[in-house]
């Protein structure tokens, strides 16, 4: 049974979910706080999450570490993987033991015991009978989560689902794509604002996305609107590496 601190926190974090259904609300941040907010949560070391183009693609939206956003890169890249199961399938697929399914995703196996991660669950993420993507859940301890663990992270990622195409009164498989075209779109210009701030500030990926979350938060602005100025160089990288300190917060 949960306790009443682990109550308190899954229900912030399906309030800031519900929240983010307004308009002008901000799908990047809604799903890197989804990641987070699993790691925080769950059994799990980490999270990272995945949305299919028109082409049904897989991309990397969002991970709660750059460790696990490179696993889900290599996933893709050797196409092979829990989290490709389990958007090819619609249905959860989980791993308690990475090294028992070395037949399975050979490849994928090496690499995830490589980053030390031993376990793997993934949950799909849905919209009616259209499957958007998945999130999958990363252990660095061998065994299976929680029943209620998979189905508090089936929930979060189902109104995470919904939050991506709101606004939409009966949305079908066009206006969906068109929506995760605009995320994947805004993902893209974060991952090189990511790396502006990073080489100008000689900082970790992780911690340059951190900064960048801050800004966006504190100033009210959208991370891709943050991510935009930062490369087309209306915004100076040395602004936001300063507003922590200026702010008199820390990451």
């Amino acid at each position: 049974m949960m306790t009443s601190d682990r109550e308190r926190d899954v229900i912030a974090a399906f309030v800031s979910l519900a929240n983010t259904m307004v308009d002008g609300f901000d799908v990047i941040e809604v799903l890197s706080s989804l990641t987070t907010d699993c790691a925080r949560l769950l059994d799990v070391a980490s999270a990272g999450l995945l949305l299919a183009d028109g082409s049904r693609v897989l991309h990397v939206v969002a991970a709660s570490s750059e460790a696990t956003r490179n696993l889900e890169l290599f996933q893709l890249q050797r196409e092979q993987g829990p989290c490709l199961d389990c958007y090819r399938l619609g249905s959860p697929v989980s791993a308690p033991d990475l090294a028992d399914r070395r037949e399975v995703w050979p490849q994928f196996v090496d690499g995830a015991l490589g980053a030390g991660f031993v376990s793997v669950h993934a949950v799909p993420m849905r919209m009616h009978d259209t499957v958007l993507g998945t999130l999958g859940l990363f252990g660095t301890d061998v065994g299976s989560l929680a029943a209620e663990d998979l189905s508090l992270a089936q929930g979060l990622a189902d109104v995470a689902s919904i939050a991506i195409v709101a606004g939409q009164v009966a949305p079908d498989s066009g206006s969906i794509s068109a929506g995760l075209q605009q995320t994947l779109a805004n993902r893209v210009l974060l991952e090189q604002a990511k790396g502006v701030l990073a080489a100008r500030g000689d900082i970790e990926l992780d911690q340059a996305f951190e900064l960048l979350r801050r800004y966006a938060r504190d100033n009210r602005i959208a991370l891709a609107d943050v991510a935009r100025s930062l490369i087309t160089r209306t915004l100076s990288a040395r602004t936001v590496i300063d507003h922590i300190r200026t702010s008199g917060t820390t990451t």
